[in-house]
């Protein structure tokens, strides 16, 4: 069971989206939205994930917010600091252009790029280091799932990278369970499988850290408005990595509102 002082964190994905002109439609909505129906900052954390190319001009643009709203890269490099990296965009240099939060271990990520445990330990110990919060995705197949392996999987997976969080950085650490076969197909762990999962992550987290029981988990995988009451109803759901739905301003905000009063 959580702690019921956690604040939910509702994040858009946007992944490779929008053109640039869209994207400025986009932030002006959300903001246009937070003002004729706040969010109460304390009651929700709210973030976006644009390209890497519109980073700071979207934190530009949020900058005149009724509240903060958060600018999170989609990636960092597993290098540190600056040098010949062609490509390549490291944890303080983020943290040098005011971009404080990461996500790290997407499935596209560990899928289309074949990013594995050695990868993104690298750059969950540079990202922490740097002082950026991380926001660390899980997650398992479909395959893994029906072979009833879903809670080993994931669980690995954030035992994977405890060799690289020192006792006082799981602070910074918010987790993003992502059943991949739910993401973007349109369908969803129901409730029940979604709130099972995140009760064992957090127990396992539990026995790895004395955070465990405050740290946000938060559930991704075709999250959207129809949906969002009865995730955010979930003791152990502590808000949404939202991708598709999070392109709509009048979507993403309707989420948000779900998991800032659904206790």
């Amino acid at each position: 069971m959580s702690v019921s002082t956690i604040t939910p964190w509702v994040i858009g994905n946007w992944k490779m989206n929008p053109l640039q002109a869209d994207a400025l439609t986009l932030v002006h909505g959300i903001k246009n939205l937070l003002e004729t129906a706040p969010i109460a900052a304390d009651k929700c954390h709210i973030g976006v994930a644009p390209i890497a190319l519109a980073l700071t001009q979207i934190q530009a643009e949020l900058s005149s917010a009724t509240r903060p709203v958060y600018t999170v890269a989609q990636d960092v490099s597993r290098i540190s600091g600056t040098g010949a990296y062609t490509g390549e965009v490291s944890a303080e240099l983020l943290q040098d252009s005011q971009i404080h939060y990461v996500l790290i271990g997407h499935s596209e990520r560990r899928e289309v790029f074949a990013e594995n445990a050695e990868v993104l330990n690298a750059k969950i110990k540079h990202a922490l280091i740097a002082g950026l919060t991380v926001i660390y995705c899980v997650g398992e197949s479909l395959e893994q799932r029906e072979a009833g392996q879903a809670e080993a999987v994931v669980l690995q997976q954030i035992c994977d990278i405890a060799a690289v969080v020192d006792a006082e950085q799981w602070k910074n650490i918010v987790i993003a369970y992502e059943p991949i076969w739910a993401i973007g197909t349109g369908k969803t762990a129901s409730p029940e499988d979604a709130q099972a999962m995140h009760a064992q992550i957090r127990q396992g987290l539990s026995q790895i850290t004395g955070y465990g029981a405050t740290m946000a988990i938060l559930y991704g995988g075709s999250v959207k408005p129809e949906n969002a009451v009865e995730l955010a109803a979930c003791p152990d759901i502590n808000g949404a990595l939202v991708g598709g739905a999070s392109l709509n301003a009048e979507s993403f905000h309707k989420i948000a509102h779900a998991f800032a009063n659904t206790q």
